[in-house]
């Protein structure tokens, strides 16, 4: 489990350029961006903040995303 402190200061690497991308934990492995709509999976408790990782599941349903998440 990522803990609150760490989920309160992670922001989506591509919107916090312009002071924005707030994350919302959803299904307990995702990171959601709440600006851009990238998804960042969580693998083994670690997030994975990779823009390219975002970018791989940014069109895909929220309620489509896998748990747990591909490796």
């Amino acid at each position: 489990m990522v803990s609150q402190d760490l989920l309160e200061i992670l922001r989506c690497p591509v919107c916090v350029q312009e002071g924005k991308g707030e994350l919302e934990l959803v299904k307990e492995t995702w990171l959601v961006c709440r600006d851009c709509g990238r998804k960042y999976p969580i693998r083994d408790d670690i997030p994975v903040m990779l823009i390219e990782e975002g970018d791989k599941w940014r069109d895909t349903p929220i309620e489509d995303l896998p748990v747990p998440p591909p490796a």
